[in-house]
């Protein structure tokens, strides 16, 4: 599990195509490091490189200092992390989050009467389908976009409302040397404004584009804690790469935000009442899949703040 494929893919040779058949280059640990036994659980993958269950943990407990840093070692190698049958309230949701650092307060999701601040609840039903269903990091419009996110179901649909995450650091892996040496000093703008200017008036707006003005971060980030490089360009917020012309920006990231769309850097994680999500919004993208309507499926989201991207 820990290897990396060392056949690279190899262009079908189609004019004007960018399909690769073949094995890729899938790594799931970071550069140097060792594969090692988890002492304190037990770990499911669910695929090669992202995604595993935490079998024997019991988020109600208290955590102690060698849980935490056994689980963050678990998140950093397989970036998400899943817990079935964890019947935890809202405040025990924060209290695991916040072992990880500061909590985020989103700015744009309406806080409900008795809704704790750091809470962003998504409740959707027969009069509100499910918007999520486009990859993204969670608020790289930020200075300090969140470094992590506990997400937990409280209602499933009988049926569909699965989420996908990807490795973007297996995207970038996967890159054609070209593309890297073209990417790896460039910078792109985000904005929130694509995603969340329809939930305001004019006025509302303008105040807000005041408060969260336009942002800088590489298309290429390093992680602070692996050190391995992951693309850091998605749909939802990133608008254009700096000093590129307008066509050529738009071309160069419509290329890179395919890059989430391929499988073998996915996992799909199928929600049963009570699961939790932990993903290290560093190294992915995720995507929540749309397909429920007109059932309802309810969830509650906390986010822990980040630092800058570099």
């Amino acid at each position: 599990m820990s290897g990396m494929n060392t056949h690279y893919s190899r262009p079908l040779k189609f004019e004007n195509r960018e399909d690769y058949v073949g094995p890729r280059l899938l790594r799931r640990l970071p550069e140097g490091v060792e594969d090692r036994p988890y002492l304190l659980f037990e770990v499911k993958p669910l695929s090669p490189i992202i995604g595993a269950e935490i079998i024997g943990v019991d988020l109600r407990e208290p955590i102690t200092p060698e849980l935490q840093a056994e689980l963050n070692r678990a998140l950093l190698e397989w970036k998400v992390l899943f817990f079935r049958n964890q019947k935890i309230t809202s405040e025990q949701q924060r209290a695991f989050a916040r072992l990880w650092g500061e909590l985020e307060v989103h700015p744009f999701f309406p806080i409900e009467e008795g809704q704790s601040k750091e809470i962003v609840r998504f409740s959707r039903n027969n009069k509100q389908g499910g918007y999520e269903n486009i990859w993204h990091a969670d608020v790289t419009f930020r200075a300090n976009p969140a470094k992590a996110a506990v997400l937990r179901l409280i209602e499933v649909p009988p049926v569909g409302g699965d989420t996908l995450w990807a490795d973007m650091g297996a995207a970038y892996d996967n890159l054609p040397d070209e593309i890297k040496g073209r990417i790896d000093n460039l910078t792109a703008i985000h904005d929130f404004t694509p995603a969340f200017s329809h939930l305001m008036t004019p006025e509302e707006l303008a105040i807000k584009q005041k408060e969260f003005p336009p942002v800088e971060h590489p298309v290429v980030r390093t992680h602070p804690e692996t050190g391995r490089k992951t693309l850091f360009v998605n749909p939802s917020f990133t608008t254009r790469i700096v000093g590129l012309e307008p066509e050529e920006s738009e071309k160069l990231l419509q290329y890179l935000f395919r890059q989430a769309h391929i499988p073998e850097y996915q996992v799909r994680f199928h929600w049963e009442k009570d699961s939790v999500a932990f993903w290290d919004n560093r190294a992915t993208q995720h995507y929540a899949v749309s397909d429920y309507y007109p059932y309802s499926r309810r969830a509650e989201r906390v986010a822990i703040v980040g630092d800058r991207p570099f």
